[in-house]
């Protein structure tokens, strides 16, 4: 492809270390420096005085989907307390939804994301909750993404234990999955994990109370790495689930939601190489307790901030409401936000060549109708995002 040079930059974020106002990028970034150095390129972009960083890495959402749960949000609005069980709407909803609405529904959304500078997105799986629809749900994200996540085990269905063909352990024959939760951990970590794994990067599990606990999650989760999957989990949202000292134990390359953290939590994470991952939008839709970021960050914890895109408690697929809304809320300054919702979610996705802008980065960045970065949080819900560039393609 050709070189694009953009100049009239009035700040340059780039998480690496390298200053100017210009740059060249192609698919990768060629050059950074003053633009009365730069080379000569195929095109040029005028940034006219406003910021250019790097795109959003969205490292949390669930937008393979269908139906809706807006009844569910103003109930919560008017006082009911979240508890996942509305997951069982979308689920039965997805089931009946062909795969062609399922990919119209996603590609929209992600388009509405890449608009507000999202570059890139992981998507997981989690509302067919059968082998079939399961694997059809990772069709449908692989063709929108190579982040793609199996969450088989996000809630245990209401479906009767029995498969066809197989037979349990524990040598039950035709119970709902409630009632024989072992024979559903099995089902995730055989057959299902077997027809999803070609089409996922990463294996999840939402390890909570009403979910799954510790010891079935690391069954779920040791069966995803033996087939070459990589872990992350959903950790400690409603409850002190034991979560993030699994999620420590197993290398999970990201611990996501962290609403509930001990001290020994806080410190394990600030330990190792698993990143925290804070989903603000999701508090905002719940009117839940916020994490406390400043604690995390104090403790030496590598933080990324996501949106956790879903129809049933966070339905916004704009990173740069969560980032105001983690600044206001959660206590993190405008720059760490900032750096969390891009450097951080390269992070969590264990990726060394999105969420900065150094050379030989992937070419993903945005142009901001703004001279600073800090309008982000500075000017909640305005929409600053002038262009976006992904693989140094203009996509806005």
């Amino acid at each position: 492809m050709g070189t694009l040079l953009i100049t009239n930059i009035g700040e340059l974020t780039t998480f690496s270390g390298e200053v100017g106002d210009a740059m060249i990028v192609s698919d990768r970034v060629l050059w950074i420096g003053s633009a009365w150095s730069a080379p000569a390129a195929d095109e040029a972009l005028d940034a006219a005085g406003g910021a250019v960083l790097p795109g959003f890495v969205d490292s949390h959402s669930h937008i393979v989907f269908a139906g809706d749960r807006a009844a569910e949000f103003a109930a919560r609005m008017a006082g009911s307390p979240y508890t996942g069980g509305g997951i069982r709407t979308t689920v039965a909803a997805t089931r009946e939804a062909s795969e062609s609405t399922l990919a119209a529904n996603a590609f929209r959304l992600m388009r509405e994301a890449m608009l507000q500078g999202t570059t890139t997105m992981e998507i997981k799986s989690g509302y067919g909750l059968s082998v079939e629809h399961e694997a059809r749900s990772l069709r449908v994200a692989a063709s929108l993404t190579s982040e793609t996540t199996f969450l088989g085990a996000h809630i245990i269905p209401d479906d009767l234990g029995r498969v066809a063909g197989t037979t349990h352990s524990n040598g039950t024959n035709g119970q709902p999955f409630a009632q024989d939760r072992r024979a559903y951990v099995d089902l995730v970590c055989g057959q299902m994990l077997a027809e999803c794994a070609p089409h996922a990067r990463w294996i999840d599990v939402f390890c909570e109370k009403g979910a799954f606990d510790v010891d079935e999650a690391r069954a779920i989760l040791s069966a995803g790495v033996d087939a070459g999957l990589m872990p992350r989990i959903h950790a400690n949202q409603l409850t002190y689930s034991g979560a993030v000292q699994l999620a420590v134990e197993l290398d999970c390359a990201s611990a996501d939601h962290l609403t509930f953290l001990t001290d020994a939590d806080v410190a394990a994470l600030a330990g190792s190489s698993t990143v925290a991952t804070l989903l603000p939008g999701c508090e905002f839709s719940t009117r839940s307790p916020y994490p406390d970021a400043r604690r995390l960050i104090d403790a030496g914890a590598t933080v990324a901030l996501a949106t956790d895109c879903n129809p049933g408690s966070s339905f916004t697929s704009s990173m740069p409401f969560c980032l105001a809304v983690a600044v206001r809320e959660m206590r993190m300054t405008p720059w760490e936000a900032i750096e969390a919702a891009t450097l951080g979610g390269a992070k969590a996705l264990r990726r060394e060549d999105i969420g900065h802008l150094g050379i030989g980065a992937q070419a993903d960045l945005i142009v901001l109708d703004a001279p600073s970065a800090l309008h982000l949080a500075y000017r909640p819900g305005v929409p600053l995002v002038r262009h976006v560039l992904h693989k140094g393609v203009r996509a806005l």
